[in-house]
């Protein structure tokens, strides 16, 4: 089997592809490298002691798509690339609509012009909206999303959605994740975000290794135990591996939906005291306005994937802070 990862040099993507590998699944990599660099690749195939083809291409480009298909033969397509940033989001929301909306599109079409119909799509927990109740359940709705970031995703479900109802070839898988963080166990490759980074677990890592002051904490009055935001933290292997078990899994015709998450939530000031606790540093914070389309708290029922692709989170958050303080010591600087 050869698998087509769009988005593979990217942080999830490249752990991904480092865990196909391991299961003997040839990788090909499209990535514009936009949010990514091509030494993840090289420090994956170090690890794995097996190669992987890299395409440097945008997925809005179809004529690139095209000859990737025609070079290889593919059999599925692991869908990350795209923008990821939900503040990000709301300040530039044509970026996101043309990369995640635009992009599945143009990818889409390339796939059914090509014969490949199998489809895993990188979706996320912000489809349930702004309304939904914790735990997310799978069978609840696509709600009311409050940021561009998550109606991309949200738009991106539904294309994939229709195409499958349309056509009895296509297998889509949604996995809509929650939080992932961490990095592979052996330092070598990790979160390495471009400029400053908009997720929480790398600015604490950056802190803690002296290339930012301290922290902002986007707000500490939500109706949360300690009045910071709370997020069902995954590790990012426990969320590669739970990719490759969806491929192995799910081969039927339709669309089938996942979530992958611990099924516990964990608040901010939570987070920033197990860093300081399992890695003996200190991180400085401050605490700042809450963010534009940030939610009080959510997290995962992740059954589904325990009974459907036997898929459950091993790693805990000792794992997750531990593995983070590990990569940045050793890449202070990311893959420069």
């Amino acid at each position: 089997m050869k698998v087509l990862v769009t988005g593979g040099a990217g942080y999830i993507g490249s752990h991904t592809v480092l865990e196909l590998l391991n299961q003997d699944i040839d990788v090909v990599v499209v990535d514009n490298l936009v949010n990514a660099n091509v030494e993840s690749l090289k420090r994956v195939e170090q690890l794995t002691g097996k190669p992987v083809d890299f395409v440097q291409a945008d997925v809005r480009d179809s004529r690139a798509l095209d000859a990737v298909f025609a070079e290889h033969s593919i059999s599925a397509v692991i869908h990350f690339a795209g923008l990821k940033a939900v503040g990000e989001s709301v300040a530039k929301p044509l970026d996101y609509y043309s990369a995640n909306v635009y992009g599945s599109t143009v990818l889409a079409q390339a796939m059914a012009a090509a014969g490949v119909h199998r489809m895993i799509f990188s979706s996320s927990a912000t489809v349930y909206g702004e309304g939904a109740q914790a735990p997310y359940v799978e069978t609840m709705p696509r709600g009311v999303t409050s940021n561009p970031y998550g109606t991309s995703k949200a738009m991106v479900e539904q294309v994939l959605t229709d195409v499958a109802n349309a056509d009895p070839a296509w297998s889509v898988v949604l996995l809509r994740y929650f939080n992932p963080i961490g990095a592979h166990e052996s330092g070598q490759i990790g979160e390495d975000p471009q400029g400053i980074p908009n997720n929480l677990m790398p600015f604490i890592a950056q802190v803690a290794v002296g290339r930012r002051e301290q922290l902002s904490i986007f707000g500490d009055d939500y109706d949360t135990a300690d009045g910071t935001c709370e997020r069902d933290y995954l590790h990012v292997v426990d969320l590669a591996k739970g990719h490759v078990k969806a491929l192995q899994a799910t081969t039927h015709s339709g669309t089938h939906v996942y979530n992958l998450g611990t099924g516990t939530a964990t608040s901010v000031k939570q987070m920033v005291h197990a860093f300081e606790r399992v890695n003996n540093v200190q991180i400085p914070y401050t605490i700042a306005p809450r963010r534009a389309g940030d939610l009080a708290a959510f997290w995962a029922n992740a059954d589904k994937a325990a009974t459907e692709l036997d898929w459950r989170a091993e790693k805990d958050l000792a794992d997750m802070v531990r593995d983070t303080w590990r990569w940045q010591q050793q890449n202070p600087n990311g893959y420069i």
